[in-house]
């Protein structure tokens, strides 16, 4: 069993930068960081549970919306990922979540229901 544990959340004003971290942590935390599709997922109020950005072995899978802006990536020795976020608006303000696919391969689609485990979330504030 493992754990994810998000931080770096906060409240920053649009065009600032926050760095996500997940750390995961467990008996299995070597194999999800180096081997598994991870991502990370946001969810506004009163909104659905979108998809921000995956990466696996070889891909990185970003939405429309944060292409440019948003870059995901992870750290084998620290069982962390990590989500760079610049030039945020306020558009970006949500929940955000860690997860794991228990699979090598993250498809284009960054799709919830393909997740598997997931963590408590760090939330985002991005005022005007």
């Amino acid at each position: 069993q493992v754990q994810l544990v998000e931080s770096g959340g906060g409240s920053v004003q649009a065009g600032g930068s926050l760095r996500l971290s997940c750390e995961v942590s467990g008996y299995a935390a070597r194999i999800y960081v180096r081997y598994y599709c991870m991502g990370w997922f946001r969810q506004a109020p009163g909104k659905e549970r979108e998809g921000v950005a995956s990466m696996d072995t070889g891909n990185t899978v970003y939405a429309d919306s944060v292409k440019g802006r948003f870059t995901i990536s992870r750290d084998n020795a620290m069982n962390t990922l990590y989500l760079q976020m610049n030039s945020l608006k306020p558009e970006d303000t949500a929940m955000y979540y860690c997860a794991a696919r228990r699979t090598s391969y993250c498809n284009s689609a960054l799709t919830s229901t393909d997740f598997t485990d997931w963590g408590q979330g760090t939330q985002v504030t991005v005022s005007s």
